[in-house]
C-alpha cells in the first residue's frame, strides 16, 4: 500500500518506521534527528512554505509533511480496512 504525504509525494508504506507530530513544541532529541537526518542528505522538505505538521521517518530518508500525523494514520488504518 502506499500514502500521499502532500504535495505530490506517495511513499509505500513498508518503508515507514514511524509517523511523529512535529507540531511545536518539539523535544530536544527530535531536533536532533532532523538536524542528523539534513547532514545525511536525508531530510525532505515536502512541507514547502506550509506549516510543517509530521515527520515521516522511513527506510531510506526522512520527510517533513504538512499533513498532520494523525491525518497519516487514519489512511493507512483506513486502507487497511478495506483490504
Amino acid at each position: 500500500m502506499y500514502v500521499h504525504l502532500g504535495n505530490n509525494y506517495i511513499i509505500s508504506t513498508r518503508d515507514i518506521i514511524a509517523i511523529i507530530n512535529i507540531e511545536p513544541p518539539v523535544s530536544e532529541e527530535l531536533d536532533d534527528v532532523i538536524e542528523t537526518a539534513c547532514i545525511d542528505k536525508k531530510l525532505i522538505n515536502i512541507a514547502e512554505g506550509k506549516k510543517s505538521k509530521s515527520l515521516v521517518i522511513c527506510n531510506d530518508n526522512v520527510y517533513i509533511s504538512p499533513i498532520s500525523s494523525t491525518t497519516l494514520y487514519k489512511r493507512i488504518a483506513n486502507y487497511n480496512k478495506e483490504v
